[in-house]
């Protein structure tokens, strides 16, 4: 089967999801996000849904091999017969290389490795600039669409918080497990000549651009 495999990867506030529909709708990808594959596997009672609820039952990380299955029947699909986007899996160079142990076994390979960098600080100014509206839970941000009034919702004058993983020490908290965990697996890609780096700052649709013409 001769087909495009993209993987995206990008820290926490990189606009991974937004590129992602972008691109998968301007090439004709599947975009498969590895967290609405639990979800919809968990309501369907799927088999491997049920085995993965085992363990998240009990709070522990569901094991690669049923991930990897999981994703595998994703991927068996129609709609990726032309080309898919994997969106927040693989994780980690364990999970990488099962991958490309599945792949290999029906004479396929990941096509390249989307990175997008995007600088800790920058990061920081996205996440951590992040508040909301008790009353109506509008969302604001102090830099890009801040309130007319500071802690303040210009819709409904409710009071205005900031979420607990939305802080400054909470995101860089949040980095620091990203940086552990994906360092080695944007390496991993590099070594093998599959890492496509895109630079993720700047406007949306610049980025969108930078990213595409990687792709194409």
């Amino acid at each position: 089967m001769d087909r495009k495999i993209y993987i995206l990867l990008g820290a926490p506030g990189a606009g991974k999801g937004t590129l992602a529909a972008a691109i998968s709708q301007e090439v004709g990808l599947a975009h498969i996000a590895s967290g609405d594959l639990f979800r919809e596997a968990l309501s369907k009672g799927t088999r491997l849904g049920l085995e993965a609820k085992k363990y998240m039952d009990k709070g522990e990380l569901v094991p690669d091999e049923i991930t990897i299955k999981m994703i595998l029947e994703r991927i068996a699909r129609p709609d990726c017969d032309t080309g898919l986007l994997l969106d927040g899996f693989p994780r980690t160079l364990e999970q990488a290389k099962a991958l490309d142990e599945a792949l290999s076994k029906n004479g396929e390979s990941v096509t390249k490795s989307l990175y997008i960098n995007v600088s800790d600080e920058e990061v920081v100014r996205r996440l951590g600039g992040r508040w909301i509206c008790r009353g109506c839970q509008t969302p604001y941000h102090e830099i890009n669409m801040p309130p007319k009034v500071k802690g303040v919702c210009d819709a409904c004058g409710g009071e205005l918080y900031q979420r607990d993983d939305d802080t400054v020490a909470t995101v860089r908290s949040r980095l620091d497990v990203y940086t552990k965990q994906t360092k080695p697996l944007i390496d991993y890609y590099d070594k093998i000549g599959k890492l496509g780096k895109i630079n993720g700052e700047g406007q949306a649709e610049e980025v969108a651009e930078r990213l595409l013409a990687v792709v194409k």
